[in-house]
């Protein structure tokens, strides 16, 4: 009896999957049937590598094993968050990650804090690029409290003769996790104020079914779970904390697909024609391995590759074992390289968010570098007391020329005087958040117009690794905390 109920079992998963696959070109018993494809945060990872099989795979998966066509009941949809990251995205200012999704097919995607990297002309240039608009419901001008011209609050999408509606939702943390510069003529109002003022206009504009499509994290969604309920919304999607996330509260579905395009959500929702109410709403997180790879797809990341070849395959050393981007060795090697580079500063200050990726074993290039520190930022010289200096360092931060293993010290040994004043390096980025106390601390800092990949470039060719003679060799492996 057990042998016969497991044979039951196997079978009717096997349908369920086979049936997940099926053509749904059209509805099912007066049913609307739709699927949403949805990533999150790709931050331009369309090349293949050793974690996922890039945006070609990912088409790929889309079109074998999802079903998708384009005249299909689908929705793709992006959280946000599509650029910044590795050099074929970054150097060319998220253009090429934009070319790869238009050919993929996105209906939309919501403004995350990463799509301001590059200012809101670079964000413009995007928009103009793309196929598909990008969502916001919660920026306003400061000026005037309207949504700004770069995004729309919601689209409204017709498929099996739903009408759709998609509302975006920016993270409210844009001040504080892209430049605070480039977003300071804009309010980011809470989500839940967004939603009363925009809910009553997507549905008088026709909308008959509601999804949240946000840059928002899974205690973001979690909270906004009741009010979404209130609207009668059943579908909240989300980003900005790379979490693979599939969960439900107060009847309400919420997806996050992780990051990086190395995973997606497929969810399947079932809705009554008559009463516009989701019957089902199935979600899956799956990973992007093992696909057909799209060969379309991949001939245009192939060609930004090779673009990218003009400016960044220089070769500039070399390191026989990978260096984490996490790791004390990576911290010390970009921090101690800024004293290298202003040798009269006592101590130099980054925060770990603006380290990005490892750099792995072989040949290390421009290009590696421009993936590892990929943002526009530069270093800039103020000077602090002893004190301030504490107050600064949290755990997001990592340091060069002092240690906190044995109370505060210089690398000399020298102990950190409260009322001392030191030469202290960071980054313009760290210095404009009014959170962390630079600018009380010196309000007339030196800009050095340095961008803060600079010295650790300089530092790794000054000294001319080899396989035989490894960057690896040169690195501090000491934690400094």
């Amino acid at each position: 009896m057990t042998h016969f109920r497991f044979i039951f079992i196997v079978f009717f998963i096997s349908i369920f999957q086979f049936s997940s696959c099926a053509d749904i070109s059209g509805s099912e018993n007066g049913n609307a049937h739709i699927v949403i494809l949805y990533t999150n945060d790709e931050h331009g990872w369309m090349e293949k590598n050793n974690d996922s099989d890039g945006a070609a795979g990912m088409f790929g998966l889309w079109k074998e094993k999802e079903g998708y066509k384009e005249d299909g009941n689908f929705l793709i949809l992006s959280g946000g968050d599509m650029w910044t990251g590795p050099a074929i995205s970054t150097w060319f200012e998220g253009e090429s990650m934009v070319d790869v999704m238009n050919a993929m097919h996105y209906d939309a995607a919501t403004v995350g804090n990463h799509e301001f990297d590059f200012k809101i002309a670079g964000l413009k240039k995007r928009l103009k690029q793309s196929k598909f608009p990008y969502l916001g419901a919660n920026i306003r001008e400061k000026s005037t409290g309207e949504i700004p011209d770069f995004v729309v609050p919601y689209i409204i999408k017709e498929i099996d003769d739903i009408k759709i509606g998609i509302i975006g939702l920016t993270t409210i943390s844009a001040p504080r996790t892209t430049f605070p510069e480039n977003v300071a003529d804009y309010d980011f109002i809470p989500y839940e104020k967004a939603l009363n003022t925009v809910i009553p206009e997507v549905k008088k504009a026709g909308a008959e079914f509601l999804i949240v499509n946000g840059h928002l994290c899974g205690y973001e969604m979690n909270a906004l779970a009741s009010v979404a309920k209130g609207y009668g919304i059943s579908l909240i999607m989300g980003g900005h904390c790379h979490e693979m996330y599939n969960e439900k509260s107060e009847g309400v579905t919420m997806v996050e697909a992780g990051s990086f395009m190395r995973s997606y959500a497929r969810i399947d929702v079932t809705i009554d024609k008559k009463t516009k109410e989701a019957l089902s709403i199935n979600a899956g997180l799956r990973y992007n391995r093992d696909a057909r790879i799209d060969t379309s797809i991949a001939a245009i990341v192939s060609d930004w590759k090779n673009n990218l070849n003009t400016y960044l395959s220089e070769i500039i050393g070399y390191t026989s074992i990978d260096i984490s981007r996490d790791s004390d060795a990576m911290f010390n090697m970009i921090t101690d390289s800024w004293l290298v580079t202003f040798p009269d500063a006592d101590v130099s200050l980054t925060n770990v968010g603006g380290i990005r990726q490892n750099i792995t074993t072989g040949n290390i290039t421009l290009e590696t570098m421009v993936g590892l520190l990929p943002f526009a930022n530069s270093i800039v010289r103020l000077n602090m007391t002893g004190q301030e200096l504490k107050e600064v360092i949290r755990s997001s931060i990592v340091f060069g020329g002092m240690t906190m293993t044995d109370g505060y010290k210089l690398s000399d040994g020298t102990p950190v005087n409260d009322d001392s004043v030191y030469q202290v390096l960071t980054t313009d980025y760290l210095y404009s958040r009014n959170d962390f106390g630079f600018q009380a601390a010196d309000p007339n800092p030196v800009r050095t117009s340095m961008h803060y990949r600079q010295p650790v470039i300089d530092w790794i060719k000054s000294l001319h690794t080899s396989v035989q003679n490894p960057l690896n060799r040169y690195l501090d492996y000491v934690p400094r905390r």
